[in-house]
């Protein structure tokens, strides 16, 4: 299995840590809770899901961390805004951003740990750097992490984002949370208290105040998975300066065995595009998933668009792209479904294998060659839907078993524990709906084809479609309008 690494700018086969080699310590950086999680959000969330679970599905175990930042910059203001204690605050958006990522089938992290109940940890982690010599405390307060000491104490900075030193304006501090990309400067690693906090601080050795937005990844992933791991996850807008300064201060503080960096793999996520512009709410291009899920789409729709492309690659999401995702998925569906009834035909269960020596297409090899290179998502969707073409012609030809049915389905659930698109859940249709469905079979039995038509119109504008097979009326929900 290969990734791309950041540090090395080059695909590496992946070795773990662990002398086993099969232990494997993943973080990821998680949401900052002062706002529903918008779609770019979720492509680095759901590019993260699919590596853990590909990890899993060739045998690792995962120790997978995603951090919640529940204290920033843009938390403060949106508390002093609302007079809401920080804990109510935040609590509102981390529960949305929890049911959206079950909605699109994400696994829960085994850790998701809170910057604010790890303030502890925080402060030992500034104290070392202190002893170090690589911070300092300035005049207001605040203690800064001092790049100049840091790369003369050793230290590499810009390697991650390549920048060189001699960019670097030396000398000057940011303590905003938010500067920009072209200002890498010292930043806070403290910030000491200010009227605009409020009631947001904490004591420390150094006075009242509240942790730096780059201090809080490090202090909790060391804490959950110790001073080396093996891969750091998130969106390439992070590179520069959040995880550049991640390295900086873990590495700075020296708590990693000789030989060994504070991450071996850095992966990133591409950025996404909506409708082929920088997502925006003045061009009205600006989605939420839950604007999505209004619009009638469902979460496992989402899920395949923002797996539609390679992870490195921008993905530009459109209305018609989650168009086309369903009448994929539909096709997924009914390839499925068509398995199923055969499977069951003659053994009453889609769970026995009798006879599963029966050949059938082969669908793992060619995922695994696909996903093993780079998770390459674009070669493992093809290789799923040519599945799903050979399947169809054989049922169409009548030389597929039931035992072969069977096997079938017992790759493609193998394959979609990495994917987790599955099948539409069943929706029960409303008792009316289910009464006209009665009528209208009562009405073709007696050859009454124009209530048996006129009947099955009133069942599509209900928002249904029946279906008539060998084993009578089948009733699908059709798609809302986007």
């Amino acid at each position: 299995m290969k990734l791309f690494n950041t540090l090395t700018r080059s695909l590496e086969t992946f070795e773990p840590l662990d002398p086993g080699g099969r232990q494997v310590g993943m973080y990821c950086c998680g949401p900052t809770v002062y706002d529903y999680a918008h779609i770019g959000n979720w492509r680095t969330f759901v590019f993260a899901d699919l590596l853990r679970r590909y990890l899993e599905f060739r045998g690792y175990t995962v120790r997978h961390v995603m951090n919640i930042t529940d204290v920033e910059d843009k938390i403060i203001r949106r508390v002093q805004e609302t007079g809401l204690p920080l804990r109510e605050y935040t609590v509102r958006y981390e529960t949305a951003f929890f049911e959206d990522f079950e909605t699109l089938r994400c696994r829960r992290p085994h850790h998701t740990p809170r910057a604010t109940e790890h303030i502890p940890e925080i402060i030992e982690l500034i104290r070392r750097l202190m002893d170090r010599g690589i911070a300092y405390q300035a005049p207001d307060g605040s203690v800064y992490f001092s790049i100049e000491k840091y790369v003369a104490a050793g230290g590499q900075y810009g390697q991650l984002a390549r920048v060189r030193l001699d960019q670097l304006r030396v000398g000057e501090r940011v303590r905003s949370d938010e500067y920009a990309k072209e200002t890498p400067v010292d930043f806070a690693l403290w910030k000491a208290r200010t009227a605009e906090d409020g009631d947001v601080y904490w004591p420390s050795p150094w006075g009242e105040g509240r942790p730096g937005w780059h201090i809080e990844c490090s202090a909790m992933s060391m804490k959950w998975l110790g001073p080396s791991f093996d891969l750091h996850l998130g969106g390439e807008d992070l590179i520069f300066p959040h995880h550049e300064d991640e390295i900086a201060q873990s590495e700075g503080a020296g708590l990693q065995q000789p030989g060994r960096r504070f991450v071996k793999y850095w992966v990133h996520g591409a950025f996404l595009l909506v409708e082929g512009r920088k997502m925006s709410k003045s061009l009205g291009n600006f989605f939420t998933l839950r604007d999505l899920l209004a619009r009638g789409f469902a979460g496992r729709e989402v899920r395949y668009v923002l797996l539609s492309g390679h992870y490195r690659e921008t993905l530009n999401f459109t209305l018609e792209g989650l168009q086309a995702a369903r009448g994929a998925l539909g096709r997924l569906d009914e390839c499925l479904a068509r398995l199923r009834e055969l499977a069951e035909s003659h053994t009453g269960t889609a769970s026995s294998l009798s006879g599963a020596e029966a050949p059938v297409p082969d669908l793992l090899g060619p995922f695994e060659t696909a996903m093993d290179e780079d998770l390459n998502i674009s070669a493992a969707w093809a290789a799923v839907f040519e599945w799903v073409r050979e399947l169809n012609r054989r049922m169409a030809a009548g030389t597929l078993t039931p035992a072969g049915a069977a096997a079938a389905l017992q790759q493609w659930a193998r394959v979609d524990d990495v994917l987790a698109v599955g099948e539409h859940s069943e929706e029960t249709a409303p008792p009316e709906v289910l009464q006209w469905v009665e009528e209208r079979q009562a009405a073709r039995k007696a050859r009454d084809f124009a209530r048996a038509d006129a009947l099955r119109e009133r069942i599509r504008s209900a928002g249904w479609l029946v279906e008539d097979t060998p084993k009578g009326p089948r009733l699908k929900r059709l798609p809302r309008t986007a």
